[in-house]
């Protein structure tokens, strides 16, 4: 069975995570900087998929480094098009124009 992850720092992330504007992305490195935890950006990954446990927050705004969307989660490129969201192909939100600036 895997670690249970710290309840702190699932609200650490998510807080990042709610503050992400609408119409813009954010990577899972960015969060995990934010947070003071660079070198965690899997970590930051693990807490979004679990996020659902722990209230509604807008975790379709975050992609991986290159601006992929999550494999198999077929929802979040609907609700990133719905914001306005452009993408560079199918699987791939343009970072250059759409990253969060923060």
């Amino acid at each position: 069975m895997g670690k249970v992850l710290d309840e702190d720092l699932i609200y650490e992330v998510l807080s990042v995570v709610e503050e992400i504007p609408r119409g813009r992305v954010a990577t899972y490195g960015q969060i995990a900087r934010l947070i003071g935890r660079e070198k965690n950006a899997r970590l930051v990954g693990k807490v979004l998929s679990q996020a659902e446990y722990y209230g509604k927050y807008p975790c379709h705004r975050v992609v991986n480094h290159a601006g992929r969307l999550v494999p198999g989660w077929q929802e979040q490129k609907y609700l990133l098009l719905q914001e306005d969201v452009s993408f560079r192909d199918d699987n791939h939100v343009d970072l250059k124009k759409f990253i969060w600036d923060c």
